[in-house]
């Protein structure tokens, strides 16, 4: 069977054999997920994937909806065997049809070298941010205290109603379903901010492949979100990525100084418009490419 013929299906669910194809694919691209990373898309939104003959998984991609006005393609990744035929625009355009037929406005995060491709499908620059990775723990750094009157503690479930709506305003879209899932895997990292018991901001985090990621950061400012990530900084081992808006140069000074380093551009697209959903202002940090 020629590649342009691979049958493409859309999956709820994967088999353990599935799931093996498609944590050789992240390994194949050097990528951070893992299968708890997959259970999400499959749970709470589509997994497309392109089959051989023998049932072998050799391309996917993967749609996330947030909320009724936009939604996330992502995990984008082609078999080494099988690239340069088409396969990746294939998976791209059925997801971006049945995105489109509900109503959803697609978004995606973009490489250097994905960009120029996505602005051919009809994607816009919306956006930039950068990721960041601390490879060792800094020997000495300056660790901001919470600005007067912020408390920096660990998430409780009495918090969870608030923090879901808190963030649903600064997103553009209540997740509180896809935050849900991340919740317990970097226990670390789930820390919230609070003035006379209103919320200033939090941050969650994720285990993964290749390195611990921390984010969402949603934060009121610069000073509340650098003590989050102090907080859980100190507490994580290396190495730790965080994916944070090219807008925050403060803090990205700040993390610098511990040791971080930029890793790589990306975008954020949205298709047929610029115009963000989400708050620039207290947007900081993304849970990551693949969910937004």
């Amino acid at each position: 069977m020629a590649t342009s013929d691979l049958p493409l299906k859309a999956k709820s669910a994967l088999s353990p054999s599935e799931l093996a194809d498609a944590g050789a694919l992240v390994r194949e691209a050097n990528w951070n997920q893992l299968e708890a990373d997959w259970r999400i898309f499959l749970e709470l939104g589509r997994v497309y994937a392109a089959h051989t003959d023998a049932g072998r998984i050799v391309a996917t991609a993967a749609t996330l909806p947030h909320g009724d006005r936009f939604a996330w393609i992502s995990m984008v990744l082609v078999a080494g065997d099988y690239r340069r035929r088409g396969l990746a625009t294939r998976l791209m355009r059925r997801a971006m049809d049945d995105l489109a037929a509900a109503g959803l406005v697609a978004v995606l995060d973009a490489t250097p070298d994905g960009r120029a491709v996505y602005r051919a499908l009809g994607f816009q620059d919306s956006w930039g941010f950068h990721r960041l990775v601390l490879r060792e723990r800094p020997s000495a750094g300056e660790i901001p205290a919470a600005p007067a009157g912020v408390t920096i503690r660990s998430i409780a479930d009495a918090d969870w109603p608030a923090l879901c709506a808190y963030d649903a305003a600064a997103f553009g879209a209540e997740r509180g379903t896809v935050l849900a899932r991340l919740r317990g895997r970097l226990p670390a990292a789930e820390l919230v901010a609070e003035r006379n018991g209103r919320i200033m901001g939090f941050l969650l985090g994720r285990d993964g492949r290749v390195a611990v990621q921390a984010g969402p950061l949603i934060a009121d400012d610069d000073a509340v979100a650098c003590a989050l990530l102090a907080r859980a900084l100190d507490a994580l081992a290396a190495p730790v990525f965080v994916d944070l808006a090219d807008a925050k140069a403060e803090v990205r000074r700040w993390l610098e100084a511990l040791g971080f380093s930029a890793v790589r551009p990306l975008t954020r697209m949205l298709y047929g418009r610029s115009q963000r959903y989400d708050d620039a202002a207290r947007t900081f940090a993304v849970v990551g490419p693949e969910f937004g």
